[in-house]
């Protein structure tokens, strides 16, 4: 199957790929994303709406929240939404400035045996794992063990497409940015209906292709965890020992883990809950997805959230170099069907595309780094606006999709943007808040940017 088979890239999905020629600091100098074919020039201008690069971690740069920013207001909303059971159990870290300004969780962790949530309360991740996979990849480059511009074949010789040409263009970061030109999601469907991962690694020779390697975007679950084979080739670590090792441990992450043993073991840990007889009935974790680590694999607690946001902010310049988050956080192809998913987007979304396991957004006329995830009984979002040194993670342990709207709720306030009802909350009275020194949850943490 020949390039000419596949549909030509458009203007502006050239133009975001050019957008996203970045430096990356490595130990012997600095490597531009430069695609095949392509002659090495100076970084072509982002489209305006959505910037190349964001600096991160500067004094003076980045602007304080709107005075409207309230986090115990936000705090009283996280428990009203597990009033009632509205939801089981939630979990919620904000950061800004490098400091964590909340880190709790609120509700329980099972309606069959009520335990509650607390700040070290152990959720699965589902495709926030995937910024985990994106940042792992990075550190790699960063060494010169491999690069983005490296074929996925060098590491995996044995990886074939329907397209034996197309085989051999796929580089990492095509893996990471949902670019190997596969129909969306596939194999999903197999995955949950219980096949192993080799052997759907092995069918990817017989799957359809919609595209030629780096041109569109497709999403993936199975072909994005290549990049654990990856990993594996590269450092001889399995996936899941390289991520504790080298970002949960000198993170302090200490509840997170990779794997459904990980969360098994995990001293408390929230279950899964679907909708059942007008409640909540709780589950066992199923391992399918688990079985794909880098896409969905990562479990972790509002603690270990906070200090994953301060790294991902740019407050661990020790662990995360500022360059490699430039990098990690700039779009690499358009999504504009984000820009439709969901009510806030649809209002708040003006562009959107794909970096290296992240999403960037142009959130009303701000960049947001961003990811969404859900697998059976658990949700969860995460977010980063470099403009206000800010980032905000909320986990949650069922199907329902209402504590989502918590999240442009914060962003708004920390903008200062006019009020919108994105939460069916009754937002607890200014008054009511400031008689009280202790917000409601369980569990609060308060700590400087760096773990002891």
């Amino acid at each position: 199957m020949k390039d000419e088979l596949y549909r030509p890239a458009s203007p502006f999905r050239r133009a975001l790929l050019a957008a996203a020629l970045l430096p990356l600091t490595l130990s012997s100098g600095a490597q531009s994303l430069r695609w095949p074919g392509q002659a090495q020039t100076a970084p072509a201008p982002a489209p305006s709406a959505m910037p190349a690069r964001t600096n991160y971690a500067t004094p003076g740069r980045a602007l304080a929240p709107a005075s409207s920013f309230d986090v115990r207001q936000f705090e009283a909303m996280a428990q009203q939404l597990v009033a009632g059971q509205r939801v089981p159990g939630l979990a919620m870290a904000i950061v800004q400035n490098g400091r964590v300004l909340s880190a709790r969780g609120y509700g329980i962790t099972d309606t069959r045996a009520a335990e509650p949530v607390d700040a070290h309360t152990v959720f699965r991740l589902a495709s926030l794992s995937k910024g985990f996979a994106g940042t792992m990849t990075g550190m790699l480059v960063n060494e010169g063990a491999l690069r983005w511009d490296s074929k996925l074949t060098d590491f995996l010789p044995g990886f074939r497409l329907l397209d034996p040409y197309a085989a051999q263009r796929v580089t990492i970061a095509d893996v990471l940015s949902h670019r190997i030109g596969l129909t969306h999601n596939t194999y999903d469907r197999d995955l949950e209906a219980n096949a192993d991962y080799p052997n759907l690694v092995q069918r990817l020779a017989y799957a359809p292709l919609t595209c030629p390697p780096g041109s569109c975007y497709s999403y993936q679950n199975i072909a994005f965890s290549l990049i654990g084979d990856v990993v594996f080739a590269a450092t001889g670590s399995f996936y899941g020992q390289a991520v504790d090792r080298r970002l949960f441990k000198p993170l302090g992450m200490n509840d997170a883990s990779v794997g459904l043993d990980g969360i098994l073991a995990s001293p408390r840990w929230a279950r899964p809950h679907v909708r059942a007889g007008g409640g909540w009935t709780s589950l066992t974790p199923k391992p399918t997805y688990y079985r794909v680590a880098p896409a969905a694999g990562v479990n972790a607690s509002a603690a270990d959230m906070a200090q994953w946001l301060i790294a991902q902010t740019g407050h661990r310049p020790d662990v995360l170099p500022a360059p490699l988050l430039a990098t990690l956080h700039s779009p690499l192809v358009p999504t504009p069907g984000e820009t439709r998913a969901s009510k806030w987007r649809r209002e708040r979304v003006f562009s959107a595309g794909y970096g290296l396991g992240w999403r960037v957004y142009d959130y009303a006329g701000r960049r947001l780094v961003f990811h969404g995830g859900a697998v059976q009984g658990y949700r969860g979002v995460i977010a980063l606006l470099p403009e206000r040194d800010l980032g905000i993670a909320l986990l949650w342990n069922s199907d329902s999709s209402l504590p989502s709207g918590l999240l442009p709720t914060v962003l708004d306030s920390a903008i200062g943007l006019p009020k919108q009802r994105w939460l069916d909350v009754d937002v607890v009275d200014d008054m009511m808040l400031s008689e009280s020194t202790t917000s409601p949850g369980a569990d609060s943490s308060q700590s400087s940017a760096r773990p002891n």
